[in-house]
C-alpha cells in the first residue's frame, strides 16, 4: 500500500482493521476519506517516516478493514482507531485525517482529549456547520452526502451497477481534479476498492450514520472545544473553499489553530503531495 511501510490486520474489539506502518519515532496516525483508503498517504507518508512511527490505517467499512453490518457514526469509527493506537501501544499519538479521516479524528479529539498530541484536519467544515447552515449551493455539490444515506439498498444498487463511472465522477469533482493527477498505483488502490460490494456498503453506511447519529452527537458537543494544538488545511480551488471561509469555522471549535491553503481541490493530497508533506512536517517540527 504505502512504499516501505508493511502492512498488518489487528482486531479491535473483533473488528479487523487493516494499517501500514513504517519509520520510527512518535506515532502518527493518518486517516484517509471518501472514497479512498489509507492508500491516499503513499506519497507522503514515507517522507514522514524518518522522523515519526507512521500507522497509515483503513476506517471501518473501507479498504482492507472490516464492513460490519452496523456501528458507523464518527464515534464508532474514532474508537476503532483508539483501540488500534492503544494496542500498539501508543497512548499518545498526533492526528492526520482527510474528509471522513477528518471528522472521525475530530471526533476522536473531543472523545479522548488526553490521548491526541496534535490534531489536522484537511479540507472539511465542521459536520454540525455544514448540516444546520446548508445552502443550495452547498447540497448540490455535496449531494452524494443526502443519496448516499438513503435506506439501504438504494443508492448500493444505484452505484454497484457501474462503480468506477460513479466514484470518478466523485474524484473528478469538488475541486475539478483530472484523473490523471492521480498516481496509476494509488487510483488502482482506490479502484480496487470501489469494486467491492462490501466497500460500496461500509461507505453509504458511514453517510447514513452522519444524518442519524452524528449531527446529534456533534450538536450535544458544541461546547466542547478541541485544545491541542490544530492545523486546518484545505484546498484553495476546493469546493468547500468555494463557499466557506474555512478557518473561520473552526474558530470557536479549535482553541489553538493554525490554517493553510494549499494549491488544488480537495483531494490536494494526490494533487500536491510533496506541498502537503512540507507543511506537516513543518507543523509538526514546530510542537518538538
Amino acid at each position: 500500500m504505502i512504499p516501505g511501510f508493511a502492512d498488518h490486520l489487528a482486531t479491535v474489539d473483533g473488528v479487523n482493521i487493516a494499517y501500514s506502518r513504517g519509520g520510527d519515532g512518535p506515532a502518527l496516525l493518518m486517516l484517509h476519506g471518501f472514497p479512498q483508503n489509507r492508500a491516499l498517504w503513499a506519497r507522503v507518508a514515507p517522507a514522514l517516516a524518518q522522523n515519526y512511527t507512521v500507522i497509515c490505517a483503513d476506517l471501518r467499512g473501507y479498504g482492507g478493514s472490516d464492513k460490519p453490518a452496523a456501528g458507523y457514526s464518527f464515534r464508532d469509527m474514532g474508537a476503532d482507531q483508539l483501540g488500534l493506537m492503544a494496542q500498539l501501544g501508543f497512548d499518545q499519538f498526533h492526528l492526520v485525517g482527510h474528509d471522513r479521516g477528518a471528522r472521525t479524528a475530530h471526533r476522536m479529539a473531543l472523545d479522548a482529549p488526553k490521548r491526541v498530541k496534535s490534531l489536522t484536519l484537511m479540507d472539511i467544515v465542521p459536520t454540525q456547520h455544514l448540516l444546520t447552515t446548508l445552502t443550495p449551493q452547498v447540497a448540490a455539490c455535496y449531494y452524494h452526502w443526502f443519496f448516499l444515506a438513503q435506506p439501504f439498498p438504494l443508492p448500493e444498487q444505484m452505484i454497484g451497477a457501474d462503480p468506477e463511472r460513479y466514484f470518478e465522477s466523485c474524484v473528478g469533482s469538488w475541486g475539478a481534479s483530472a484523473l490523471d493527477a492521480f498516481d496509476p498505483n494509488q487510483l488502482a488502490a482506490y479502484r480496487a476498492s470501489w469494486r467491492d460490494p462490501d466497500t460500496i456498503r461500509g461507505m453509504c453506511a458511514d453517510y447514513r450514520a452522519t444524518l442519524t447519529q452524528d449531527l446529534a452527537l456533534d450538536t450535544a458537543d458544541l461546547a466542547k472545544q478541541v485544545t491541542c494544538p490544530a492545523l486546518v488545511l484545505f484546498g484553495a480551488d476546493g469546493a468547500m473553499a468555494q463557499h466557506y471561509d474555512i478557518p473561520a469555522t473552526w474558530a470557536d471549535r479549535l482553541s489553538d489553530m493554525q490554517a493553510k491553503a494549499i494549491p488544488g481541490g480537495h483531494f490536494f493530497i494526490d494533487q500536491n503531495p510533496d506541498e502537503t508533506t512540507a507543511v506537516l512536517q513543518e507543523f509538526l517540527t514546530s510542537l518538538q
